[in-house]
């Protein structure tokens, strides 16, 4: 759990780094849109059974590596910042976690037979 928390401050800082850093248009812009994301992502990856759903920081990150070519930033600072954040973003959404129990079943949960006969 240590590291999706991690990545929810990662999230605070594509938020808060275009005011921080000093830059805005289209690389603070995407700041504003991935970082709630990433916080959404990571916080609910906090319990077990919604683990996997760090996963989906993947391609938050790979996005993040991406962007300031697809978007042409026109400001170091922004690339260095995104860059960075894309990935430790990448690393810490490898961090699997203690998991203490399994939490599964599906439909094939109700027709399995039971053990007690």
């Amino acid at each position: 759990m240590w590291a999706q928390i991690i990545n929810t401050f990662i999230g605070l800082w594509l938020m808060v780094a275009p005011k921080i850093l000093e830059y805005e248009s289209v690389s603070g812009d995407n700041g504003h849109i991935i970082g709630p994301l990433v916080i959404t992502f990571s916080v609910v990856s906090y319990w077990e059974a919604t683990r996997d759903v760090r996963k989906s920081n993947y391609a938050l990150g790979l996005w993040l590596l991406l962007s300031p070519w697809v978007l042409n930033y026109d400001q170091n600072s922004a690339i260095i910042s995104d860059m960075a954040a894309g990935i430790l973003l990448l690393i810490f959404a490898s961090v699997q976690g203690n998991i203490k129990g399994r939490y599964a079943g599906g439909w094939s949960s109700l027709f399995k037979k039971s053990t007690q006969e």
